[in-house]
């Protein structure tokens, strides 16, 4: 059983403020010597960065999409173990999830299935009385959604929160905040959100403790710990990196992980799955350190802006040279969306690692969704017929698409092949949570030194 107080932060839209109040309230009842655990429906890497400053502990997704809606509770259960209070931040609209497929993978399928009642964040700007229609309408929607709470965002004066509260008052739905236009505290974003912590961190640390002060001087932090505190107990077992997966017989494989600015998106239970197999994970970064970590027998490289460091990255030829050579000899080597650009020949015309035969470059065109995935080729990471499901998310191009031998084959949302499969080199534009096909860390780190 899993009985860990918890509170949905949710919104009717995107831009309402949720990332700037569920940052906010985690790191105020952070500071007040709580245990919070940071958690953040859908697949996005970057508010988590956020969440586990505010926190102290990793921000770890549930996506119901691509883990499955069995795993929702039991990686919740995970990531939230000890914890005095776990807060979630939603995902777009509180009704909005995979495009054509109803309610799977919104905020509300995740709060029903953690039973958690939810706190919309409303963007109030532009309201008076329609603000009543409008929470009602989100309430009484899905009667199955428990809507305990309004926190009203971007207000214009002690009159304008006067009148909004007056209009709410006979909705049943209590006011837990009001916070005001003028004190917003913003975070620098560019062509895919925010820009991540690591980027950041010294003024990351400055916004986040704004954030705090914000909410504690306008939201009834002792009101949402007692609605948190009504969420009943969970069912569910804590998730298990080691669970069913046996772990690769004779020494440690270590396994680099790329990191630092450059390369931010990882889950993290992809280093607990990699540990569990075996591995020992040893983290790396690209813009500064000139050789792979001593022993590397395996390479993860994960998403990020590589474009935005491209010239850093391709100054680092003796990286560059390592990477290249590791990739030759067979080693495994996984790459996702920044870590394909990265083993490109270029990238904006400035030289990579060159493993692939393919030249990347920036784009106008952003490119974002769920995808349905079946591997086409066997590799490093899964044997051909492998089916998993995928994200999407980038603004670049590769060319060609795909090579001799490509990685996926995509069902969603048209029908294509993609990415790379050469020797121990598996590289593609596909986002995958490993939480959801442990056997692709154990099939990686057999791979090292075999």
């Amino acid at each position: 059983m899993t009985s860990v107080p918890r509170l949905v932060i949710a919104a009717p839209s995107s831009g309402s403020g949720k990332t700037t109040v569920a940052t906010g309230l985690m790191a105020a009842f952070a500071e007040a010597g709580l245990a919070v655990s940071p958690h953040k429906v859908g697949p996005d890497y970057i508010d988590p960065g956020y969440h586990a400053l505010a926190c102290g502990r990793p921000g770890r997704n549930l996506d119901a999409y691509m883990c499955g809606t069995g795993l929702v509770g039991p990686l919740f259960a995970h990531g939230s173990a000890g914890c005095d209070l776990a807060v979630v931040e939603g995902v777009m609209g509180l009704y909005d999830g995979a495009v054509g497929q109803g309610e799977l993978a919104s905020t509300a399928q995740v709060a029903k299935l953690l039973k958690a009642p939810v706190v919309l964040v409303v963007d109030a700007s532009s309201q008076s009385r329609s603000v009543a229609a409008l929470v009602h309408g989100f309430a009484s929607w899905d009667p199955q959604v428990r809507l305990a709470g309004v926190i009203l965002n971007k207000l214009g004066s002690a009159r304008h929160e006067e009148i909004l509260r007056d209009a709410l008052g006979e909705s049943g739905v209590p006011v837990l905040g009001a916070l005001r236009r003028e004190s917003q505290v913003k975070a620098p974003s560019r062509h895919l959100g925010l820009v991540p912590v690591a980027e950041r961190r010294a003024e990351a640390l400055e916004s986040v403790a704004a954030l705090a002060a914000q909410v504690r001087e306008g939201c009834d932090l002792d009101g949402l710990l007692a609605l948190a505190r009504t969420a009943p107990a969970l069912p569910d077992a804590p998730w298990d990196p080691a669970a069913g997966l046996e772990p690769v017989a004779g020494p440690k494989r270590v396994v680099a992980l790329a990191s630092g600015p450059a390369f931010t998106f990882s889950y993290a239970e992809h280093a607990e799955l990699l540990t569990a197999a075996g591995a020992e994970v040893a983290p790396f970064d690209p813009l500064h350190d000139e050789q792979l970590p001593d022993g590397t027998a395996g390479l993860v490289i994960g998403g990020g802006f590589p474009e935005v460091y491209a010239p850093e990255l391709s100054a680092n030829e003796p990286l560059r040279k390592a990477v290249a050579d590791l990739a030759q000899s067979g080693a495994p080597v996984a790459a996702e969306c920044a870590g394909l650009l990265y083993l490109a020949k270029s990238l904006d015309g400035k030289p990579m690692c060159g493993v692939l035969d393919a030249e990347a470059r920036m784009s106008e065109r952003l490119t974002l969704g769920y995808r349905e995935a079946v591997a086409v080729s066997d590799s490093s990471l899964a044997a051909t017929g492998t089916r998993l499901r995928g994200h999407e998310f980038h603004r670049t191009v590769i060319e060609p698409g795909a090579g001799p031998t490509p990685a996926w084959g995509m069902h969603l949302p048209e029908r294509r092949v993609e990415g790379f499969v050469q020797g121990g080199v598996h590289a593609s534009y596909l986002h995958t949570h490993w939480a959801a096909a442990p056997d692709v860390a154990r099939r990686f780190v057999a791979g090292c030194n075999a």
